[in-house]
């Protein structure tokens, strides 16, 4: 069983502190290795001569930060940290021997890349260029946002000037939301498996991230309403259309009653709101019902191309200059050359033509995985950049993803997204805009139909348990 090397004499602090520190120190050293079940409370206290209450609150505290997972009647197991496990999962870098399906973004063609070079010669031959010269105001240019505001007008979402912050895409947005309003030890919700990237900010932000079941629209109202009314909820965090990694899309009436629910209990509400421009349906953002409560974002880095990463930010309008402050110290303003060229594509059109060559490209795939893997997709959409696909009992993801690794596939298992206490699904996430073209990811996703249809290798079992 294993035991910590360490002082537990309370000379140095609270015991429970040392403990932390120790159960940290050998997960990280290598010493605890992801999916080792730990001792029980009881175990560890006899063994250690401490009381059972000190070994809770030590597990309790590492379970907060992201170490350990309970799981019910099974125990506590080591879960190793987030960027640990996202970066074995959603590929830091492109490997040319790989077909890439591990992270969410918009196709990459011949026409954007003929874009991304039209811009940067049209840049090149200009005699000045203003927006260089400056870093502020913060929350970007005034006619930047300005431009911005008139675009998201035309997506339903009403904002002012004041109110709207330029970022460095979606990702800055929401940390920039949760960082203005959440304290540490804050209570916020979210999907059951959602964005890694709310996982991660809970463990810098230091606030309590909870769970909240879903079906095929999202968030389930009666238990958000239900968590609100049980404890005090600081906000939310949701994405009502193609959540990541799941694929929901919620409707309008689920929409309206999440934010009666937010608007009853004084709860914010963080909408990551980016793939809205590829749904073709007319849905309400859910922060429109919350101007007091309500953060929108948005960003062109999955509609348009994955290196155009700016985003915009709404905030309500008390907290403008609280969310400035947090861009200050966190980044400054949005980078003004990706701002430039966002500002100029949206009012030549070019985003609204790269908006169209999407859809029809994620259409197209789209067909392709309900072809290949039929019953196995359990959502998608027409116009999705993703889908959600079940593997078969007999694989686990991380053996199932290993195989696909060695035939030359990446996709993303589901433990980069699973908060604390969630169950996995035995569900893999496909990105489709990594394939270069579809000849390739018709390929890709032939191997994962052919993968799902053989059995794994004993010595898989073996090492597992």
């Amino acid at each position: 069983m294993w035991l910590p090397d360490i002082n537990l004499s309370g000379e140095t602090g609270p015991k429970y502190k040392a403990l932390v520190e120790a159960i940290i120190t050998d997960i990280e050293s290598g010493r605890l290795r992801h999916d080792v079940r730990m001792p029980t409370h009881r175990e560890l206290a006899y063994r250690l001569k401490v009381s059972v209450q000190t070994v809770s609150a030590a597990y309790k505290e590492v379970e907060r930060q992201g170490y350990l997972r309970s799981e019910r009647r099974r125990g506590t197991f080591v879960q190793a940290r987030l960027t640990d496990r996202a970066s074995t999962f959603i590929l830091d870098s492109r490997q040319p021997d790989l077909i890439d399906l591990s992270i969410v973004r918009a196709a990459y063609t011949d026409f954007h890349n003929d874009l991304s070079r039209q811009i940067n010669t049209r840049l090149s031959e200009e005699p000045h260029h203003s927006w260089m010269e400056s870093c502020r105001p913060v929350a970007g240019f005034e006619y930047h946002r300005d431009i911005g505001r008139t675009w998201l007008a035309g997506h339903g979402v009403d904002v002012a000037i004041p109110n709207l912050l330029i970022t460095n895409g979606a990702a800055q947005g929401v940390f920039t939301a949760l960082a203005t309003v959440v304290q540490p030890d804050d209570v916020v919700l979210t999907e059951s498996l959602t964005d890694h990237g709310v996982i991660g900010t809970a463990s810098i932000l230091r606030f309590k991230l909870g769970a909240l079941p879903t079906d095929d629209e999202g968030i389930l109202p009666d238990a958000f309403e239900r968590e609100c009314r049980n404890r005090q909820i600081r906000a939310l965090v949701v994405t009502p259309i193609f959540t990541n990694p799941t694929n929901c899309l919620m409707g309008l009436e689920r929409r309206k009653k999440i934010a009666e629910i937010a608007e009853h209990y004084g709860v914010y509400v963080i909408e990551d709101d980016v793939y809205r421009p590829l749904l073709e349906q007319n849905l309400p953002p859910i922060t429109s019902f919350l101007p007091k409560l309500g953060f929108h974002v948005s960003s062109l880095t999955k509609i348009v191309m994955p290196g155009l990463r700016t985003g915009f930010l709404t905030v309500p309008q008390h907290l403008s200059i609280r969310a400035s402050s947090v861009l200050r110290v966190t980044g400054w303003m949005g980078t003004p050359m990706m701002a430039e060229i966002g500002a100029r594509w949206i009012v030549d059109g070019t985003v609204e033509q790269a908006v169209t060559v999407q859809r029809a490209l994620m259409r197209e795939r789209q067909a392709l995985v309900a072809d290949i893997l039929g019953s196995a997709v359990v959502r998608h959409h027409p116009t999705s950049l993703s889908a959600w696909v079940r593997i078969p009992a007999h694989w686990q993801e991380e053996w199932f993803a290993s195989e696909l690794r060695k035939n030359g596939i990446a996709v993303t298992i589901s433990d980069p997204f699973m908060t604390v206490k969630v169950p996995r699904p035995n569900a893999i996430r496909i990105c489709l805009g990594g394939a270069p073209d579809t000849p390739t990811l018709h390929h890709g996703l032939m191997q994962i139909r052919h993968t799902m249809e053989q059995m794994p290798g004993v010595h898989a079992f073996d090492v597992m348990y």
